[in-house]
């Protein structure tokens, strides 16, 4: 054994050991309890971010843990390898997205290896393979078939420069990202999947107060992002009716305008109504105003997502249109809103200003009436300025209303609701209750190259047609370069060569379109299970495996992602291919890595960003944070900057190559080890919080390792310790022997130890890794500090005390630095007792360790601590109080006074009131 600790080395050996072993390769075995532990999929970026790290970290520990108690754990790992990013690599650097794609993975693969990860290699995916996409496109024409899948045109952002859609990400203030030309909405045919047939079910699972709540394993955070998307409202549909004609005579809507509402008890407040730039009556107005078709163009560039028209500033224009009030019977003047999506309800909202807080804004900005028809207590109202209990339903009645006046909002809701439906206009009543949801159905056309293929053939004759089962995979062609003149699929003749239509052979082309990237990562959870199954999508393999126990992933997927796969598991259950409803028992949204950001405004305004390693912070009297400047020279946009430069520091955040506040994995590694990494993430802040980088907190991360290793190399030159641990049990037992071989020094050892590890065992179950390896150092402490008998059997004694203690100590952090406690294990010998430390038993607290023949107490003097007593474990309060008063500290303190009171806190502390 190597005296001094060279993580490069150890980590080699570790590996090279795993590898000969084949460790990793996990088989469907019925003898042994189940457990998929799975970290939700990189995108082959090109490096591991610490994010990373500190994710598969914590997937890591629990794998090794439960297999180190008798689990059969499953832990795999693919790749999202789809996606946007690839092909503006691809146009940046003129090569294939496939090539760039391929490279990026081959290199984070190798990081991951570094990292020590127990990951089954064997079941390995990348979601750009035909063999996985395959299936893709298999449950796709399943879902054709079933009608779950349809066609109908979509809304898209269309650049008029490059002739291509962009998606959203890619418009910046309304232009292309690329060539900043102004972008249109344009509508275009598009392929949507049902998942609005599911939103009762993906809700019932989530909400948190419903009895068919399945998913109590998932964060409260997380599964009300879910209940709020899928966005359940009970309200009422109603009509404004109007007599706006089209072009032909006929009335548009056939006279009426469809609003949908929750706040039916504010229907004598509404003010105006506003609808979509795209809504029919908008249109129509628009015709003979030019003013008005130039606003509703201006609509139409930008976004097209109801989050990106939440954060625009609302704007309007009047159509000079009106619409009848359905109870009132007045003229209400129609607008057309910016903030009105044409795909949400049907593109038209009544406009309450005096009880919406929106509506209020609007009204305010071009002078629209504001009317109070709701009143809660005796609070007073002021059109003037917005209040929060204008918009509080629960405890309000009706005022200004008319025969509504003194109802409450359940009374009034079911009044209008029944009023509104016996009032008919040409034979079909106004109004009528109604369920609706936020929920859309997913449209998962994207006009991109890198994806999968959508399976249709489109023919002149007979229209679009499902590509035959048997003709899977349409394969992508990866040889494509895109150059950024529109999807390069739909010039590729290669992609459309010998392509006839399925029904009646004539000459066709192939779907140009791909598949939205969140149809990939629906489901390679399931995949994983069955890799290599050519015949089926899933097979056995995932019937063993799935749901799986626990899944591990960043908040930012809180929504779209999960909901996704739990929508595509209940189809394919559905479709009989699984017995599941949901895909995942348990989550965990690990915590963001944040490190320090520093910057400056160059000459030019442009802001630059500096490395944490070249700044220092400027400290106040009090030591807090009032500046930063630069400890060494560098460059800059505005030529070199010295040492003491005054630069902006901007508190922490999310590690960002933008920013220069990363962190190479990489480079940690190199200097201090994989082993250092692991131990730091785990160890700063618990799983579920963010984590501030500390260069300093590593070294300490780095410098404790040290010491374990120094104290095994201490233990290796021991022989009587090395003979301990060839005596120690094989299986099972975490003690070595009797508690009455033990002397005084190593029955407090064992005391510390295996209270130490009942903690660390708890901490364990609840992933509370953090605390886990602060165990791990007070056992590293104990250890260190013990001084135990010098001779004769005692000496015998303390050494098992020394070889049983310090393998609980290496089974303990076992998990989270493998590489140093395999090796430490392997040298001492435990190796050749308990086995590979894999699979050696997990350590649990002996009883008897922990039972104690002596205790000591505190001692207070009248409330102040004096100094303490020690008394048999099995003394009675009398024998206690006896000791406290025989004591020296109570003779000196008490100074002859008789105690007036003895106060006895069982094994924690005596106080004497004098």
């Amino acid at each position: 054994m190597q005296e001094k600790y060279d993580p490069a080395a150890v980590e080699a050996a570790a590996q090279a050991h795993w590898r000969a072993q084949d460790a990793y390769r996990v088989t469907e075995d019925a003898g042994k309890p189940k457990y998929y532990a799975c970290s939700m999929l990189p995108y082959p970026s090109g490096k591991l971010h610490m994010g990373h790290v500190r994710n598969y970290t914590i997937n890591d520990m629990l794998t090794r843990s439960l297999r180190m108690q008798g689990h059969n754990v499953l832990m795999p790992m693919g790749w999202d390898a789809f996606g946007l990013p690839a092909e503006n690599a691809a146009l940046k650097n003129k090569v294939p997205p496939a090539k760039w794609t391929y490279d990026n993975i081959a290199y984070m693969k190798g990081q991951m290896q570094a990292m020590g990860l127990a990951i089954d290699w064997s079941r390995e995916i990348a979601t750009c393979d035909p063999d996985y996409y395959r299936w893709n496109q298999w449950l796709f024409l399943k879902m054709l078939e079933k009608g779950i899948a349809y066609r109908k045109t979509q809304v898209v952002n269309w650049d008029p420069v490059d002739q291509t859609v962009l998606a959203n990400e890619q418009v910046i203030d309304g232009r292309g990202w690329r060539t900043g030309a102004l972008v249109e909405k344009r509508e275009i045919p598009g392929y949507y999947l049902k998942i609005t047939d599911y939103a009762q079910e993906l809700l019932d699972h989530v909400q948190m107060d419903n009895p068919k709540a399945t998913l109590t394993g998932w964060p409260d955070r997380v599964r009300l992002m879910q209940e709020n998307w899928i966005g359940k409202s009970e309200g009422l549909r109603f009509a404004f009716t109007h007599n706006v004609k089209d072009n032909s005579g006929a009335l548009i809507g056939d006279g009426r305008m469809y609003v949908f509402t929750t706040r039916a008890d504010t229907i004598m407040g509404v003010t105006f109504c506003a609808v979509a730039p795209e809504h029919p009556l908008a249109a129509h107005a628009a015709q003979g105003n030019a003013a008005l078709a130039a606003f509703i163009e201006k609509c139409q560039q930008g976004g097209t997502t109801e989050a990106e028209l939440a954060l625009k500033e609302k704007e309007g224009m009047d159509t000079g249109l009106t619409v009848t009030h359905p109870l009132t019977g007045a003229a209400l003047p129609v607008w057309v809103g910016n903030y009105v999506l044409m795909s949400y309800g049907d593109g038209a909202v009544m406009g309450v200003p005096g009880h919406d807080e929106r509506d209020f804004a609007f009204a305010q900005k071009y002078g629209l009436p504001i009317q109070q028809v709701v009143q809660v207590g005796d609070a007073a109202y002021d059109a003037s300025q917005w209040q929060e209990w204008y918009g509080d339903k629960e405890h309000g009645v009706c005022v200004n209303s008319g025969h509504l006046d003194g109802m409450n909002y359940a009374t009034a809701v079911n009044t209008v609701a029944a009023e509104l439906a016996a009032k008919q206009h040409n034979g079909v009543g106004l109004g009528e209750k109604k369920t609706t949801w936020r929920l859309r159905d997913w449209g998962i056309s994207r006009q991109r190259y890198w994806g999968t293929p959508i399976p249709i053939i489109h023919c002149e004759h007979c229209g679009p047609q499902p590509v035959p089962e048997q003709d899977l995979p349409v394969r992508l062609p990866e040889d494509l370069v895109p150059d950024g003149s529109g999807n390069p699929l739909v010039k590729s003749e290669a992609f459309h060569a010998g392509v006839n239509c399925p029904q009646c052979g004539a000459t066709a082309r192939r779907e140009t379109d791909t598949m939205d990237t969140f149809v990939d990562s629906s489901w390679y959870f399931m995949r994983y299970c069955d890799p290599h199954n050519a015949e089926h999508m899933v097979a056995e393999g995932t019937q063993h495996w799935m749901p799986m126990d626990q899944y591990i992933g960043g908040i930012e997927h809180a929504i779209l992602h999960l909901l996704y796969a739990r929508f595509w598991t209940k189809v394919m259950r559905d479709l009989g291919l699984v017995k599941i409803d949901e895909p995942f028992t348990r989550l965990l949204t690990q915590g963001m890595v944040l490190n320090h950001i520093y910057s400056r405004r160059t000459a030019k305004g442009a802001k630059e960003y500096f490395w944490p390693k070249d700044v220092e912070h400027v400290l106040d009297d009090a030591g807090k944070v009032i500046g930063s400047k630069l400890k060494t020279a560098v460059e800059s946009a505005d030529g070199p900057l010295p040492a003491g430069t005054p630069i902006d520091y901007e508190g922490v955040g999310t590690m960002s190559k933008s920013k220069n506040n990363g962190v190479d994995p990489q480079d940690l590694i190199t200097q201090y080890g994989a082993d250092t990494a692991r131990l730091y993430t785990m160890f700063t802040a618990p799983p579920e919080l963010t984590l501030e980088w500390n260069d300093s907190a590593v070294e300490g991360s780095y410098r404790f390792l040290r010491r374990v290793w120094n104290f095994g190399f201490k233990l290796h030159g021991m022989a009587g310790v090395t003979a301990a641990i060839a005596a120690l049990p094989a299986k099972g037992a975490a003690h070595g022997a009797p508690q009455a071989h033990f002397g005084k020094a190593a029955k407090a050892l064992r005391h510390e130890i295996h209270s130490v590890l009942g903690q660390v065992d708890f901490d364990y179950q609840r992933m509370q890794y953090n605390t886990v390896v602060s165990g791990a150092m007070k056992m590293l402490n104990a250890l260190e500090a013990f001084k135990g008998d010098a001779s004769g059997e005692g000496a015998a004694a303390d050494d098992m005390a020394l070889a049983e203690s310090f393998g609980i100590l290496l089974r303990a952090l076992y998990p989270a630095t493998p590489h140093i406690a395999h090796a430490l294990w392997q040298a001492l010998g435990y190796a050749a007792v308990m086995g590979d430390l894999l699979d050696a038993p997990w350590p649990k607290a002996d009883a008897a360790a922990l039972e104690q023949d002596e205790i000591e107490y505190m001692l207070q003097i009248n409330g102040k601590l004096r100094g303490s007593i020690t008394v048999p474990a099995s003394a009675d309060k009398a024998a206690i109080e006896a000791a406290a008063l025989a004591s020296e500290a109570f003779a000196r303190q008490a100074a002859g006074a008789a105690p007036k009171k003895i106060i006895v806190v069982p094994k924690k502390l005596v106080n004497v009131v004098v």
